[in-house]
């Protein structure tokens, strides 16, 4: 496999090996029409070194994820970076069992919580308590 065949979209996994390169300037991702020619998607990219790139003669590009004149460019394959959630929400159970904290419940978690059918009976129900209508039983 060829890296024409692996590269995809920085932005949202796309392929884009269709695309004749090298990738001009104008560029955009047929899916999201999202720009290519950026940092993002560069092969000098790293968020881990000053300006965010490893390349030392590059002029710094201040928005990393817009289109750019930088005569260094060279697509990366394997560009995009899907959110890793998985890795949040169980970060984020081991501090609520550590602290003891829920965050509160949203109004539709509340409803699914008690049983309520549906966002309007809970929207009806706090428009009951607030004119105090005989909202909530208890």
């Amino acid at each position: 496999m060829s890296d024409v065949d692996t590269l995809v979209c920085w932005k949202c996994g796309a392929s884009i090996g269709d695309l004749p390169l090298p990738l001009g300037r104008r560029a955009e991702c047929t899916a999201c029409r999202a720009d290519l020619h950026v940092c993002r998607m560069c092969e000098f990219y790293d968020t881990r070194v000053a300006r965010s790139c490893r390349e030392p003669v590059a002029e710094e590009v201040g928005d990393k994820e817009r289109s750019n004149f930088c005569g260094y460019f060279k697509a990366r394959p394997g560009a995009h970076a899907p959110l890793q959630t998985a890795e949040t929400d169980a970060a984020k159970a081991r501090l609520e069992d550590m602290f003891g904290v829920r965050p509160p419940d949203t109004p539709a978690e509340e409803a699914a919580r008690r049983g309520a059918a549906t966002e309007s009976d809970v929207a009806r129900e706090k428009l009951e308590q607030l004119f105090g209508l005989g909202g909530k039983k208890g």
